[in-house]
């Protein structure tokens, strides 16, 4: 724990304007990002007494190596760098929602040029309308169901509409009129994005005038005595009716607006969101987080908002926020929710009426769910803080392994080695730090020294982070091998160690990773293994493994790691080999990426009509240069076979079609079984 007066920064440095300020650990890792209107004054909260701070706060200030700041020109400056730094760097000490899920939303893909109905989840695309979010995607499919019969709008992926436009057959929605099979043509593209504006038109709110012209069509058919059309009309208007009573008004004014409430006590804090859409709620979602530093109502307000808006533009920001309290000040984020939406958005809490009644329903929400996830989280928290005492006693641990990080080495009979690491802090997942390594020191099979390898490789990039003054990076690595480097100020993830090293095996890989270690002069990160076979927990230097209890949280948390660290090499491992597996003679030209090799193919039409083409008809492909055709034609001839194979049967001369032996090319040109009719009809067969 550092003294914080050992990197305060004197009074004079600091500046008194608006700005962002990060406070990092000894590892130059980003450990909290904060705002202020005043730098000068905000930061001296942070230096004063430590027996006047907030426990979290005084954790933080404590856990932090150094401070610095950026001076903005405007609050909204601010507010906008703040969320940008805290979705770059995670911040440990941050407020930041756990969502359980990532909550469906109903899309219209309005930018193709058939648009499809879908269920869509994650960042959203330009270009695409959506509606909600819904607790659940069975909700969207239902909803959806009924308005087909009106809307029968495409629904169908893009893999069975081309079939279908191949065969001229729709799909089964296309028999039943739940489709209007665009696909075959049965309806133009025009009337098809009308149909598709529509839906969008209904599922926005604006219902009342399409009943009304689908009750006066109704009408006028009965009038004109086409009863089987009137009575698909009555059909249609009561099956846009149900799906309306799924969505009761709420707001009699047909208000657009997402209503947040919050539920706290001193350690968490539940944040409950109604999204309300021409006066019907449309969706409901929510949030738990801890409460990791001295925080207001107002403050997890404001935080709320930059989670549900921060990556939002245009209707997606709702023109009124309702919440319990405001942030302070309001006025910069009022301004960012208005220059997010384009239009001016108003940012209030309800007092009266119907508002007021329905953000007691969403607080009445917010309760229930913190009161729930404090009953399902009790034990959790409690198991973690067990399960990481207990692994710290049995290893003779000096504290509890926090961060722990674990290996494992995955092969196929010796081929396409490869490793994993995957990352444990306070007991649970940090998939962003998971890592993974291709094997380079030698070929074949043998374990320890794979294990040897990548700790050697893993800690000699935290070596050299550690070493380089100013000159942390970030990035992905794939391979454990790239230097990204970058001026920002911010660690590469090899940088950061952990207290705890778990490999997959039992003493010899053990002794692989500590001698790793002593070898690159590391003896504070301890080492231990866990055997598959009888789940012995192995040391370095220890004749005998440690056992843990069968019922023990530690042991039960390792095995947890080890399993994961498996998982993740298991699944790079089949990645590489389906790989190699696809593999072509275009994939040994070096420095051809996959975009030029699209564009070759396209061009030629076949791997085997690229080979014998001459090196100026190579140039004429855009992006090829001549270096490159060359190359590419050097390639291929080495890759080609030496001579034709010719086959016995019928003394045709057989093709190899883009690296696949045993075809011969049919009239058409495509490739069709050797051998006699009788043979080829049982080959298909």
């Amino acid at each position: 724990m550092a003294d914080p007066s050992s990197y305060r920064p004197r009074p004079g440095q600091i500046p008194d304007s608006p700005g962002v300020y990060k406070f990092r650990d000894e590892h130059r890792r980003v450990i909290y990002v904060g705002k202020a209107k005043s730098l000068r004054q905000r930061l001296a909260n942070y230096f004063q007494d430590l027996a006047g701070l907030h426990p979290r706060t005084r954790t933080m200030v404590t856990t932090a190596a150094s401070v610095e700041w950026t001076v903005v020109s405007t609050e909204v400056e601010a507010l906008q760098l703040e969320y940008s730094w805290i979705k770059e760097y995670d911040p440990r000490f941050n407020v930041k929602y756990r969502d359980d899920k990532s909550y469906p939303y109903l899309a219209v893909t309005m930018n193709e040029e058939f648009p499809r109905v879908q269920v869509m989840r994650g960042h959203k695309k330009k270009g695409v309308r959506y509606f909600g979010p819904y607790g659940h995607a069975w909700a969207i499919r239902d909803t959806v169901d009924l308005l087909l019969r009106v809307f029968p709008v495409r629904t169908c992926s893009a893999g069975v509409f081309k079939n279908a436009a191949r065969t001229g057959r729709p799909c089964l929605l296309g028999y039943i009129g739940k489709c209007s099979a665009p696909c075959v043509e049965r309806i133009s593209p025009e009337d098809h994005r009308e149909l598709a504006d529509d839906f969008c038109d209904f599922m926005a709110g604006r219902t009342g005038t399409y009943l009304r012209r689908l009750e006066k069509q109704m009408m006028e058919a009965a009038d004109e005595m086409e009863y089987e059309r009137a009575a698909r009309l009555r059909d249609d208007i009561e099956a846009l009716k149900k799906a309306m009573e799924k969505n009761a008004v709420v707001l009699t004014d047909a208000t657009d607006a997402d209503l947040i409430a919050v539920a706290e006590d001193e350690l968490e804090a539940a944040v409950q969101i109604f999204h309300v859409r021409g006066g019907r709620v449309r969706g409901q979602r929510g949030w738990v987080t801890d409460k990791v530093e001295a925080v207001t109502t107002g403050d997890l307000v404001e935080h709320a908002l930059q989670q549900l808006y921060g990556e939002e533009t245009g209707d997606a920001v709702p023109k009124e926020v309702l919440v319990p309290a405001l942030p302070d000040p309001v006025d910069p984020v009022q301004q960012w929710l208005t220059d997010r939406r384009g239009s001016n958005v108003s940012l209030r809490i309800p007092q009266r009426g119907d508002k007021r009644a329905l953000m007691e329903t969403v607080e009445r929400n917010a309760q229930q769910a913190l009161a729930l996830h404090k009953t399902k989280r009790a034990s959790d928290l409690t198991t973690r803080s067990r399960a990481l005492e207990e692994i710290a006693e049995a290893l003779d641990l000096d504290s509890a392994p926090l961060r722990i990080e674990c290996y494992d080495i995955s092969h196929l009979q010796g081929d396409d080695v490869v490793a994993s690491m995957v990352v444990f802090e306070d007991g649970l997942q940090r998939k962003s730090e998971y890592r993974r390594f291709q094997i380079k020191g030698f070929e074949g099979q043998d374990d320890v020294r794979s294990m040897h390898e990548v700790i050697t490789r893993r800690f000699r990039r935290y070596l050299a982070e550690k070493e380089r003054t100013g000159e942390w990076a970030d990035g992905e690595d794939t391979d454990g091998e790239n230097s990204l480097t970058e001026d920002d100020g911010r660690p590469k993830r090899f940088a950061y160690p952990p207290q705890l090293v778990v490999v997959d095996g039992g003493q010899p890989q053990v002794a692989a990773a500590r001698r790793a270690l002593d070898e690159l002069g590391i003896d504070d990160i301890a080492v231990c293994g866990l055997a598959k076979r009888l789940e012995e927990v192995w040391v370095p230097g220890e004749d005998d493994p440690v056992v843990l209890p069968r019922t023990s949280e530690g042991l039960y948390l390792l095995q947890r790691v080890r399993d994961e660290a498996h998982r993740f090499a298991i699944t790079y491992q089949r990645t590489k080999r389906a790989k190699r597996f696809r593999a072509g003679p275009l994939d040994e030209v070096p420095g051809l990426g996959e975009t030029r090799k699209q564009a070759l193919i396209k061009h030629f039409g076949s791997v085997r009509k690229l080979r014998s083409a001459t090196i100026d008809q190579i140039c004429e492909v855009p992006g090829v240069g001549r270096r490159t055709a060359e190359t590419i034609t050097a390639a291929l001839a080495a890759a080609a076979p030496a001579a034709p194979a010719v086959n016995t049967a019928t003394g045709e001369i057989m093709e190899e079609e883009d690296g696949e032996p045993g075809t011969t090319a049919g009239p058409s040109g495509e490739p069709v079984s050797a051998g006699t009719p009788d043979e080829r009809r049982g080959q298909e067969r």
